[in-house]
């Protein structure tokens, strides 16, 4: 890794020796979801053993990090509003009773990628084009047209992997700002005695939420300064050839960004248009680190469907690791 900043030119270049696009032909809409086999799943349904399942998501209400203080514009992101259609105090008084059913109901308006979710690769675009070549346009008013979220939804299930960086590092929380490299990836899963493998489903723990959280706020976590993924790995991207891969940050690559002014997200504009990785942001990743640091195991069967909404570019999920 180097103080260089990421130009146009190195996007260019980047976006030439990391194209995936026609890998699974020129119709395909999910990417690197492709590289999870069916061997794949039945071996990772192999490592529960505990019969212990562990969630990996935010609780989606109005604590949620949506409403926090930040230098980075939010774009209409809000935390869920959740509301009551009819409620026990209704079914008590004899409102809307009519049809003699006692009974309560919801309804929540909320942005897809508000809390725990996926970044679909409908999301981001590579200068006119999305994932696989298609023209951006493709996202309508309508939606996406093309690799909406709805075509993943037999998808999102394998081996999770957990790299725990900040234990690997002896830290709570890796700094702000801090670049996360090919080589801290590597020497964490020495450290865990773990292979990742293609197919995988990796996330990466860098302790910052959990910082947030003690804190009692979540002011700076929605597009601040934030430790991440470096540009640089997208090389290690490649070699291993993950499904997915995800984050306990707000957006997984290092903030502020590696880029000179007037390009944000750098490895954002690789890993999802170019690449086909659908990207997963906000996890919760207290639990599942405990339980793996204290029993040693840092694999397990991973299943975090997304919501098959059609023509969405993200969706809210429940991550699961299941031991």
């Amino acid at each position: 890794m180097t103080d260089r900043k990421v130009t146009r030119d190195d996007l260019s270049a980047a976006a030439d020796k990391f194209k995936n696009w026609g890998k699974w032909g020129d119709d395909d809409e999910i990417g690197t979801l492709n590289y999870t086999s069916e061997e794949d799943i039945i071996a990772a349904a192999q490592l529960v053993k505990k019969g212990k399942v562990i969630s990996m998501a935010l609780n989606f209400d109005n604590a949620g990090p949506q409403g926090a203080k930040s230098t980075y514009p939010s774009m209409g992101r809000i935390n869920p509003l959740h509301t009551m259609l009819r409620t026990g105090t209704d079914a008590y008084s004899g409102v809307l009773d009519h049809r003699g059913i006692r009974a309560a109901d919801d309804m929540v308006v909320m942005p897809l990628q508000c809390g725990t979710q996926w970044d679909g690769l409908g999301h981001v675009f590579y200068e006119d084009h999305m994932w696989n070549g298609y023209d951006c346009r493709e996202v309508t008013s309508a939606g996406a047209q093309k690799c909406g979220i709805e075509k993943t939804k037999n998808k999102m299930v394998g081996r999770g992997v957990l790299l725990d960086v900040a234990r690997f590092k002896d830290v709570d929380t890796l700094e702000d700002g801090y670049a996360i490299t090919c080589q801290d990836l590597y020497e964490t899963a020495d450290s865990q005695e773990i292979t990742v493998n293609t197919g995988d489903f990796v996330i990466v723990r860098t302790g910052q939420m959990e910082a947030k959280l003690r804190a009692g706020t979540w002011d700076g976590y929605p597009g601040g300064d934030a430790p991440g993924f470096s540009f640089e790995t997208l090389e290690w991207i490649q070699d291993t050839e993950l499904a997915g891969l995800a984050s306990d940050t707000w957006g997984c690559e290092v903030r502020p960004n590696e880029s000179v002014e007037g390009i944000n997200q750098p490895w954002h504009w690789i890993t999802i248009p170019i690449m086909g990785m659908t990207m997963g942001e906000i996890f919760y990743l207290k639990d599942i680190a405990e339980d793996c640091a204290e029993d040693k195991a840092y694999e397990f069967l991973f299943v975090a469907p997304a919501l098959p909404i059609t023509g969405a570019v993200g969706s809210p999920i429940n991550p699961l690791a299941i031991k």
